[in-house]
């Protein structure tokens, strides 16, 4: 029996009365198409890939699944892709979700914003501001990272729309070679922008494709990420670094043992282009995905997620070493990031392992040429940490 058609409303105001809503919010992926070509992106495909577009969830789908889980106390939807501006229908879904009263998250590059998709924003508000990732501040530069010939022209097009009709929004860029020249010119640009009340945030450690389509690309992208020490050098220029690695410390730091998933997936959800509800956007894994066609959200977080949540880590490398790490709250080691590099979902990833521990030797927990692992008194040295830069804030 389809999903569609077992669906019944009423089954699912099982919030109401609750300290919290079971659902509160909820990721949709519209589509894995894109009218970009992004060199570093994790997911897209081409605008025109007409068999990827056969697969995508019909309209009535999607607002079955924006049905169920306004029933389940969401009270906000990510749109993303892919570019979801690329749907034809995507304005109807979008006043659907906005007629159930959720506030929406629209990720997009801005392209295809037009003058009647910015009256539509602008008459309509999404409740959020509208995110918008730049990729470059001239036709050169966008285009080459885009791969698309005249892609910086309709940006440009795109945000002059959403500023002319006062649409909230905020932009996010890549660290790139590419772009390294032009960042101060692209932060001066960001910091003009009325609804920007912070600098804007920046993707560097990029993700491997999710599906695992296209090895060579991987090796690619690849060589586009941050260092570690890059990765250090740029966080820790921002006004709040001092403030978020105090939390951060205080509050993740560590043993995780041999439990895989030690963070919020799967409390809530995400939805593929194609129906799939997933623990979280990355992860892709036959075994963590659950066909929407067959269950009900409601049954998949009850009764899947709560199964897959308790998972636990055979691999011998992840247990002599992640399991007894206590760097979590530095580091990027999940499930879904083991199985975008290597197909698995306990094989400890390299590179965000460098990455943690350069953090952790830059605020001074670890020292050089120490594992975090092999650290037997951690905990004081965090407590350290936390106490002496609660202090500076205080005197400050």
């Amino acid at each position: 029996m389809s999903y569609v058609k077992k669906y019944r409303p009423h089954e699912y105001i099982l919030w109401q009365g609750k300290n919290e809503p079971i659902l509160g919010q909820i990721d949709i992926e519209l589509t894995e198409r894109c009218n970009n070509k992004c060199i570093h992106c994790c997911i897209n495909r081409p605008e025109d890939d007409v068999e990827a577009q056969s697969r995508e969830m019909s309209t009535d789908f999607i607002k079955t699944i924006l049905t169920e889980a306004a029933g389940l106390g969401c009270f906000s939807v990510r749109f993303t892709g892919g570019e979801p501006l690329l749907r034809d229908d995507f304005e109807e879904i979008y006043l659907f979700a906005r007629r159930l009263g959720m506030k929406v998250i629209l990720f997009t590059n801005a392209r295809l914003i037009n003058k009647k998709l910015a009256d539509l924003l602008a008459r309509i508000p999404p409740g959020h501001l509208v995110e918008v990732s730049v990729y470059g501040m001239n036709d050169e530069s966008y285009d080459r990272v885009a791969g698309k010939r005249g892609a910086f022209s309709e940006f440009w097009s795109g945000v002059q729309l959403l500023l002319e009709y006062k649409i909230p929004f905020l932009v996010k860029g890549a660290k790139l070679d590419i772009l390294k020249e032009e960042q101060k010119e692209f932060e001066a640009w960001a910091s003009t922008i009325p609804s920007m009340n912070k600098a804007p945030s920046y993707s560097m450690n990029y993700e491997f494709r999710h599906r695992h389509d296209d090895p060579a690309k991987n090796v690619y992208i690849a060589t586009l990420r941050a260092t570690p020490e890059e990765t250090v050098a740029s966080i820790s220029r921002e006004s709040i670094f001092q403030r978020e690695m105090v939390r951060f410390c205080s509050q993740f730091m560590g043993l995780p043992g041999d439990k895989l998933f030690n963070c919020g997936a799967g409390y809530g959800t995400c939805i593929d282009a194609y129906g799939n509800a997933q623990l979280c956007l990355p992860m892709r894994s036959p075994e963590c995905v659950v066909n929407l066609h067959d269950m009900t959200i409601k049954e998949v977080l009850e009764e899947k997620f709560t199964v897959m949540r308790e998972l636990r880590a055979k691999n011998a490398e992840y247990l002599r070493r992640c399991a007894r790490c206590f760097l979590k709250g530095l580091c990027g080691q999940c499930p879904a990031k083991s199985w975008l590099e290597y197909g698995t979902l306990d094989t400890p990833v390299e590179y965000l392992c460098e990455v943690a521990h350069a953090k952790a030797r830059f605020i001074g927990i670890v020292r050089e040429n120490e594992k975090a692992w092999e650290i037997d008194d951690w905990q004081e040295r965090v407590t350290a940490f936390v106490n002496v830069h609660r202090l500076d804030e205080s005197i400050v």
